[in-house]
């Protein structure tokens, strides 16, 4: 038995909605629990299926976990069970999560060892993982990768700090090969590196717990590698991508909202690409306050020529809001592409939208083109699947906007991003229902 979304597009929404923490701040902050014996107690954890699988894994492990209240846990890995990880059973369950990757870092550092099954994750195209392997090798890891099995080992006597140049800003990459040198010998740094909000969060955590990192928010690291950290308490940023959604959520029903609590300091350009597309909002405090308007109306570059929005590793924009940004395009007055660099697949959802009415040229698998209807010819609802966690959001944004009735199968890829995200829809005017098929 599998579970849809029913939509009844069409209404105006009204009132707060406050993001949730942010899922891919998560991911990474939880393996870093790993590099201590002592307790960590991280809050604002969002109550996701990827997070709450690789919490359940870090039990697994042995990692003694006290839930304090909703999204707050404490975690203490004072004896972590080296014989599961060597398992069937976690060959089974790490290859379901991507995310589990990053307990390579913190386990390579701590014990000089780790294993860890292909991951698992989005279809989104291929997503390289060499650039975490070619970091712990430069630290001095061995790296062997069985074939039949599909299993990863890296073992290591002692890690040493090096001036490590990484082939591409991997964001876990960076994250990973952080992980790794807080606790190795001498001095290393990394340049190319990710400089995410999220990536700066896991520095300022693991300096609170002891490390010893500079240059955070740069894409030059410096560490200066300690002999053990301590515990610390952390308190995860809201989503950005979720802050994205809204955004292109009130201005595709033409709907008043505020979002709270946004840290607007750590959006970036975020803001400024839906400002772009014509939507008001406004600053107000620390949240985002989007007014009703019947029409946007899409900018145009200085010359004249027509605005390109593209993905890049940050402080570019980000590759999981392209598609809110290209859903919001098709009511919006004017033309855009939408060029997605990173990620290969991420467009194969606009067939769905062509056929709620969407004017959309897919020109490759990396580029489209949406010409905007302007409000005037409302998208209809129809039956989809969601691809993706970020594509499921979008289609969803477009269902809620829909004339008529939408269902939306395959929502766990919704649910492994957003949490409770149907309550939280109807507590603003929503018509979803969760159903069963």
């Amino acid at each position: 038995m599998s579970e849809a979304f029913q939509i009844r597009g069409g209404k105006k929404l009204h009132g707060e909605i406050t993001p949730q923490g942010a899922k891919n701040e998560a991911l990474q902050i939880l393996c870093a629990v790993l590099l201590t014996d002592e307790e960590v107690r991280i809050k604002n954890i969002p109550d996701i299926h990827d997070v709450n699988r690789l919490i359940e894994i870090l039990g697994d492990f042995g990692v003694k976990i006290t839930k304090n209240a909703h999204g707050d846990y404490t975690f203490k890995a004072d004896q972590v069970n080296f014989d599961y990880i060597k398992s069937k059973e976690f060959k089974k369950d790490g290859a379901k999560l991507r995310g589990s990757i990053m307990i390579l870092g913190p386990m390579l550092a701590r014990f000089g060892e780790a294993y860890m099954p292909t991951p698992g994750g989005d279809k989104i195209g291929r997503r390289r993982l060499d650039t975490h392997f070619q970091g712990f090798v430069e630290l001095g890891a061995e790296f062997n990768y069985d074939e039949t099995e599909y299993f990863y080992t890296l073992k290591a006597k002692e890690l040493r700090g090096k001036f490590i140049l990484l082939e591409e800003a991997s964001v876990t990459g960076t994250a990973n090969i952080i992980m790794a040198a807080v606790l190795a010998k001498g001095k290393t740094r990394i340049y190319n590196a990710a400089c995410e909000p999220y990536l700066q969060q896991l520095c300022r955590m693991l300096n609170r717990m002891g490390a010893k990192i500079e240059g955070i928010g740069s894409n030059l690291l410096t560490i200066e590698g300690v002999s053990h950290l301590h515990g610390t308490e952390h308190t995860m940023l809201p989503d950005m991508v979720e802050i994205g959604s809204w955004i292109g959520l009130a201005a595709m029903t033409r709907s008043e909202m505020t979002i709270k609590n946004v840290h607007w300091n750590q959006l970036g350009i975020i803001p400024n690409v839906f400002r772009k597309l014509g939507i008001q909002l406004e600053q107000s405090g620390d949240d985002i306050y989007i007014p009703e308007q019947e029409h946007y109306k899409i900018q145009k570059f200085i010359d004249g020529s027509i605005l390109t929005v593209s993905d890049a590793p940050w402080p570019g924009f980000t590759p999981d809001l392209l598609s809110i940004v290209l859903v919001v395009a098709t009511q919006a007055k004017g033309t855009v592409l939408i060029h997605q660099k990173m990620f290969e697949s991420r467009l194969f959802f606009v067939d769905k939208l062509i056929d709620m009415g969407a004017q959309i040229i897919l020109c490759d698998p990396h580029r489209a083109t949406v010409v905007g209807l302007n409000h005037e010819f409302p998208l209809r609802g129809t039956n989809m699947t969601s691809p993706d966690i970020r594509a499921g959001n979008a289609l969803l944004i477009a269902a809620l906007s829909a004339e008529g009735k939408s269902i939306i199968h395959n929502i766990e890829q919704i649910d492994r991003g957003y949490e409770n995200i149907d309550g939280r829809l109807k507590a603003i005017g929503a018509d979803i229902e969760r159903i069963q098929l």
